[in-house]
C-alpha cells in the first residue's frame, strides 16, 4: 500500500499516512480548510499536532490542538473505541505512524505500560552494565532477564520480542528508525564471533 510521508513545520521528522487517511485529511471541508497537512508540528509528546488560535471576541484567543493519530482514530477506527479503550496508540511505538492498521485504541492501564521511558538510552527495559546492555522485562511481578547485548538497539528488539510474547498487541515496543535498523543488521553481521569462556581453563600436557 502507497506511503505517504509529510513533514513537520518545525522538525525534520515525518509523518506517515496510508492513501486512505491522505484522502481524507486531503478532501474533507473541514480538514482542507485548516490546511492540517500542511501545519502539522512535533509536540512534546512526541506526536504530530495541528495549533491554531482562534480570536474570539474581546481580542482574546483560544489555541485549538488537534492530534492527528486522534483524528484519524476517530473518522477510521470509532467502532473500537469503548469506555474502558479510548485512548489512542501506535501499535509499533512510532507515533509518528498515523497508517490507520499501525492505529490502536487502549485502556489507560495499557497507555501507562507504555508510557514512554525517560531512561538515558531512550529505551524501555534497556540497562547499560559495563560496556554491554542488559534486556529486562515484568509481568505480574516477575522479571525475566533477557541476555546481554553490545548495542541498546539489539537490547531493545529482545525486549520487543518478549513484550509482544507476554502482552500480544498491548505490549510495549520500542521504537527504533529503519536506517538505524538497517546499521545495526550489518554490524551483526560483520561482528567476528564472540568466544564465551567458562571457569578455568583446563592445563594441556605437553
Amino acid at each position: 500500500m502507497k506511503k505517504h510521508k509529510i513533514k513537520l513545520k518545525n522538525s525534520n521528522e515525518k509523518v506517515i499516512l496510508d492513501e486512505q487517511g491522505y484522502e481524507y485529511l486531503t478532501t474533507d471541508p473541514k480538514m482542507v480548510k485548516l490546511d492540517i497537512l500542511n501545519n502539522l508540528r512535533l509536540h512534546s509528546t512526541g506526536c504530530a499536532v495541528y495549533q491554531k488560535t482562534q480570536k474570539k471576541r474581546g481580542g482574546k484567543g483560544k489555541v485549538v490542538t488537534l492530534y492527528l493519530h486522534k483524528v484519524l482514530a476517530e473518522k477510521f477506527l470509532k467502532g473500537q473505541k469503548t469506555r474502558v479503550k479510548k485512548l489512542v496508540g501506535a501499535k509499533n511505538g512510532n507515533k509518528l505512524d498515523c497508517r490507520i492498521d499501525n492505529l490502536v485504541y487502549r485502556s489507560r492501564a495499557t497507555a501507562s505500560r507504555l508510557r514512554k521511558t525517560h531512561n538515558r538510552w531512550g529505551f524501555t527495559g534497556v540497562y547499560k552494565e559495563g560496556k554491554r546492555f542488559r534486556a529486562v522485562i515484568s509481568d505480574r511481578g516477575r522479571s525475566y532477564h533477557l541476555g546481554m547485548f553490545d548495542t541498546p538497539e539489539e537490547a531493545a528488539l529482545a525486549y520487543n520480542k518478549k513484550s509482544k510474547e507476554l502482552f500480544g498487541d498491548e505490549g510495549k515496543i520500542n521504537y527504533i528508525s529503519r536506517a538505524r535498523m538497517k546499521e545495526i543488521k550489518e554490524m551483526i553481521k560483520n561482528r567476528p564471533p564472540r568466544v564465551e569462556t567458562r571457569g578455568r581453563k583446563r592445563k594441556h600436557k605437553i
